[in-house]
């Protein structure tokens, strides 16, 4: 798709958004159930249920502008998710692998953060107001989400793998 305008600049980051959080949808689910740690497990499985609603947020804000979600495929997230995969597969200790998924899963929602704040500032100078609402309510979450994240990683998941290693040291 030719970009002549802002918005159909803003339709591309939409469709690159919308495929983005199609792939989440089908990782987040094994991401789960390899995690050890029942906080970090909630934590995820409360936003892959979140994640379905940034899609029909997405779908939404399609149907207000007239337009359709095609044609975009996502490397970014493609190459998130990838590296979290190798991760998944990683052996090791439980605490230590958790925070690694932490990791992962935190570069995954920066990466989305920065894509709804621009999708957001594009849809203000647009006056699309519908459409920038949508997306402030998904920032809103993928910005909780990773708080979410730092707060177990913080509390509970890094001092555990600092632990390990300490007790490895000591063996």
């Amino acid at each position: 798709m030719p970009l002549q305008t802002l918005q159909d600049l803003l339709v591309e980051e939409l469709r690159d958004l919308y495929h983005a959080e199609k792939q989440l949808v089908k990782a987040l689910p094994r991401v789960a159930r390899t995690a050890r740690d029942p906080r970090l497990k909630s934590a995820l499985e409360a936003h892959l249920a979140e994640t379905e609603g940034h899609v029909e947020r997405l779908l939404c804000a399609f149907a207000a502008m007239g337009q359709k979600p095609l044609g975009k495929r996502c490397r970014g997230m493609e190459g998130l998710v990838e590296e979290g995969k190798e991760m998944l597969s990683s052996p090791g200790m439980d605490a230590v692998r958790d925070a690694g998924i932490i990791g992962t899963a935190q570069r995954i929602e920066h990466y989305e953060i920065a894509g709804y704040g621009t999708a957001i500032n594009f849809a203000e100078l647009l006056h699309l107001e519908q459409v920038a609402g949508l997306l402030r309510e998904t920032l809103e979450e993928e910005k909780g989400a990773d708080r979410a994240l730092s707060s177990i990683a913080e509390e509970y998941i890094n001092p555990a793998a600092v632990a390990l290693g300490q007790q490895d040291a000591a063996d």
